[in-house]
């Protein structure tokens, strides 16, 4: 994959970025020099406003998808840690879980229904024990931990896409090529909508207009026995 990542500090990126994008002033250091280079490149002022918590920056000139499936194929498993947010709801199956009764304490604080089997305790029902956006507790870990569930993911998560100056949600990257004439179609079938309702002709508009003449003329010539080409 031809793409560079650059990883550092955002105190640091910020800092550099914001140099590049300053217009050198008499006195500085190779004031000539940077005089004679300097463009002022709006959209990386954008780029300084997005760096934020754990950030790097992606350079590439090939198509974003496969930039995507790469990072995507790069998935480590992550265990819950006390005090993060959860990014997905975590679910405990019904069922064995192999921990001795003397564990049926760190259940009940957290309100999952049990009972012991041949000297172990089992789950009776699917249990939602972390919900997406919960600040994860500490008996929550905990159990978690007690039943060998590593329920999140630790991976690199593309934010925002900046091209041609336009940042873009990265949910543009799953926009599908049927996406696109779906939503063509559509929009087209509502402007031969409105055009039919309204009764201002469009391009759009025309055959159907066509059509709905040729019927009448059709039905005309039916109930007159008046016939033409």
């Amino acid at each position: 994959m031809n793409a560079v990542l650059i990883c550092g500090k955002n105190t640091m990126m910020k800092a550099a970025i914001t140099e590049l994008n300053t217009e050198p002033e008499e006195g500085e250091e190779d004031f000539e020099a940077r005089k004679a280079a300097f463009v002022h490149r709006p959209h990386l002022d954008k780029i300084v406003g997005m760096l934020k918590g754990n950030t790097s920056i992606i350079f590439t000139n090939k198509e974003l998808i496969d930039l995507q499936k790469v990072l995507d194929s790069q998935v480590r498993e992550a265990p819950a840690r006390i005090g993060s947010l959860a990014p997905k709801d975590v679910v405990i199956k019904a069922g064995p879980t192999g921990l001795d009764p003397r564990q049926t304490s760190f259940f009940g604080n957290l309100g999952i229904a049990t009972k012991i089997v041949k000297a172990a305790v089992e789950i009776l029902n699917d249990f939602t024990i972390i919900k997406v956006g919960d600040k994860i507790t500490p008996g929550q870990a905990a159990l978690l931990d007690k039943l060998k569930i590593r329920p999140f993911e630790y991976k690199m998560t593309i934010k925002k896409v900046l091209m041609e100056g336009q940042v873009y949600d990265a949910a543009v990257l799953n926009i599908t090529e049927d996406d696109v004439r779906a939503k063509f179609s559509s929009g087209c079938g509502l402007l031969t909508a409105l055009s039919l309702g309204s009764g201002y002709m469009t391009a759009a508009a025309a055959p159907h207009l066509i059509m709905n003449a040729f019927k009448n003329l059709a039905a005309v010539s039916f109930a007159t026995e008046y016939s033409f080409k």
